[in-house]
C-alpha cells in the first residue's frame, strides 16, 4: 500500500507539482494540503492524522515553523523538523545557531531601531546589505553603498514596516554578483550550482532569474555543507553560501527550498531524491 504523504504550502508551483508528480513511482501518494486551512491544535489532529508524513513546504515565514510544532506534537513525521524551520526561518536565530557550531557565516548586526542601525553602520562600515530576518527570494534585500543616504533608506523601514517587517540584518557586502545553492536531501548534496546576478541586478538569486552554471561539490563545500546537517539535522534544504577571501560562508538555508533552477542547471533529478528519501524515513 502507498504511503499517505501531504504536501503543506500556501500554493502549488513547479517544485510541488514535480513532488506529486514523482510520487506514485515511488509508493508515495502525494497530495496538496493549503496551510491556510489546518486548524491544528486538538488532540485528533483532524486534518493530517490519516497521513504518515508531512512535507511542509509554506512560504510563510510563520505558517512552517508551527504547523511542523503542532504536527509533530500529534505524532506525524514532519520534513523538515520544527526546530529545523524555525532556525531557517528567522536569519537572525540562524546565523547565531550556525555560528555557534563553528559554521562560518557573514559578519551581522541585528537592527530594531534606528539607533541600532546608525551603530550598525558605525561597526561595519558601507558598503552594507539591509535584509529583513522574516523573508526570501531576495526580496526587501538592500544594498547601501553611501553612508549619506542610508538613513534615509531607513525610513521605509521605519514607516512603512510593520513591527514584524521592522526586524532587519545589517551585514557587510560580501557577494559581488554570484552565490552557491546546494540542495541538500537527507544528509547529501543533490546538486550544486553557482548563480550570478542578471543585468542591473546585483542581488544573487534564482528567483530573481539569474544566470547559473553546475558546481562541482568540492571538499571545502561538502565540508560546509556537512556542519550545516550537523546543526539542523539531515532533511530537506537549500543551503546559500557566498565566496569570500576567507573562504566560502553560509548566507542562509532555506527550509522549503525552490528547486527549479537547480535542477534545470545541473539535471539532477530532485523530486525523486525527496521522494526516495522520504520512503527512508518511512521505512
Amino acid at each position: 500500500m502507498a504511503a499517505n504523504v501531504a504536501v503543506v504550502a500556501d500554493r502549488i508551483s513547479w517544485e510541488e507539482r514535480e513532488l506529486i508528480k514523482a510520487g506514485p513511482a515511488l509508493g508515495l501518494s502525494v497530495d496538496w494540503l493549503n496551510d491556510e486551512s489546518l486548524c491544528l491544535g486538538g488532540l485528533d489532529a483532524a486534518a493530517i492524522h490519516h497521513y504518515d508524513a508531512l512535507l511542509v513546504r509554506s512560504r510563510s515565514y510563520t505558517r512552517g515553523g508551527l504547523i511542523a510544532t503542532l504536527a509533530e506534537a500529534a505524532g506525524i513525521p514532519v520534513l523538515n523538523t520544527a526546530r529545523a524551520i524555525n532556525a531557517c526561518e528567522n536569519k537572525a536565530l540562524l546565523r547565531t545557531v550556525l555560528r555557534g557550531a563553528g559554521v562560518p557565516v557573514p559578519d551581522y548586526r541585528l537592527v530594531l531601531s534606528r539607533k541600532d542601525f546608525a551603530k550598525a553602520l558605525e561597526e561595519i562600515g558601507t558598503p552594507v546589505v539591509l535584509k529583513p530576518i522574516f523573508g526570501g527570494m531576495g526580496k526587501r534585500v538592500t544594498l547601501i553603498r553611501d553612508s549619506d543616504i542610508a538613513h534615509s533608506v531607513y525610513d521605509y523601514v521605519e514607516d512603512l514596516g510593520h513591527a514584524f517587517e521592522q526586524a532587519c540584518l545589517v551585514e557587510p557586502f560580501l557577494a559581488a554578483g554570484s552565490s552557491v545553492r546546494c540542495l541538500v536531501v537527507g544528509g547529501e548534496i543533490v546538486a550544486a550550482a553557482e548563480f550570478s546576478s542578471a543585468g542591473t541586478d546585483w542581488r544573487s538569486n534564482a528567483a530573481l532569474g539569474n544566470q547559473s552554471s553546475a558546481l562541482a561539490h568540492d571538499p571545502d563545500l561538502v565540508k560546509i555543507v556537512d556542519a550545516v546537517v550537523a546543526e539542523l539535522g539531515a532533511g530537506i534544504y537549500g543551503v546559500d553560501l557566498f565566496r569570500t577571501d576567507e573562504g566560502l560562508v553560509v548566507n542562509e538555508v532555506n527550509h522549503a527550498p525552490a528547486f527549479k533552477g537547480v535542477a534545470s542547471t545541473t539535471a539532477a533529478d530532485i523530486p525523486t531524491a525527496i521522494g526516495s528519501y522520504v520512503q527512508e524515513i518511512l521505512a
